[in-house]
């Protein structure tokens, strides 16, 4: 809890008198456990929202190398090349994933 107390006081009596009185200015908190539920509460719910990418970075995931399968299958003389580009595709859909789970910890473990 902070202390309330007013301001220092003018030293000469002309001061005093020429003076007005300052307000006092008070910030008092309170936490109370409901409060805190509901923070903790809703904590787990962004957590849990933002984990949805997770989900779908595994989608694009199986979408890429179903589509590197197929692509064998058309046309084997493009194997290297093919597989760079899944590769790549990969990468990138892995990092949104990975994105998406940095958010949930740090909605849980920074705030």
């Amino acid at each position: 809890m902070l202390m309330c107390s007013r301001t220092a006081v003018p030293l000469t009596r002309s001061l005093l008198a020429r003076a007005s009185p300052r307000p006092v200015v008070c910030a008092n908190f309170h936490t109370t456990n409901i409060r805190q539920d509901i923070d903790q509460a809703a904590k787990y719910i962004g957590a849990g929202a933002a984990t949805v990418g997770v989900a779908g970075s595994g989608a694009g995931i199986g979408t890429v190398f179903g589509n590197l399968v197929i692509g064998y299958a058309r046309n084997p003389g493009c194997k290297q090349q093919l597989f760079t580009y899944a590769i790549l595709g990969f990468a990138l859909s892995e990092a949104m994933g990975l994105f998406c789970l940095m958010m949930a910890f740090l909605m849980l473990f920074a705030f």
